[in-house]
């Protein structure tokens, strides 16, 4: 099962300001929820522990990015990606274990 979504953490979320001030960025713990929320939602399980996990580039605030992730049996493959000056940009990739 492939799961494909658009992802977005808006300014205005409480967990930004307090997030390096002078130059918010999304904390990857938030990114991480919000790829769960997803795979949750697509597969009817619950995300068990991550098996993989590795945050590459920062998410600003209201920047969107894209979450493609690939179901195989208990194992999620996951990457997101963001497109900069043109380019697909990878923010983060990893590999979770279903319930």
């Amino acid at each position: 099962m492939s799961i494909e979504a658009r992802l977005s953490i808006p300014a205005s979320h409480p967990a930004l300001p307090g997030h390096f001030p002078e130059q918010p960025i999304v904390p990857g713990v938030l990114l991480l929820d919000e790829v769960r929320v997803h795979v949750e939602a697509a597969s009817g399980r619950r995300v068990a522990r991550i098996v993989q996990l590795k945050f590459i580039q920062p998410l600003g605030p209201g920047e969107p990015a894209w979450l493609q992730a690939q179901i195989q049996g208990d194992r999620v493959s996951f990457r997101v990606t963001a497109t900069r000056m043109g380019d697909a940009v990878t923010l983060a990739q990893g590999v979770l274990a279903l319930a």
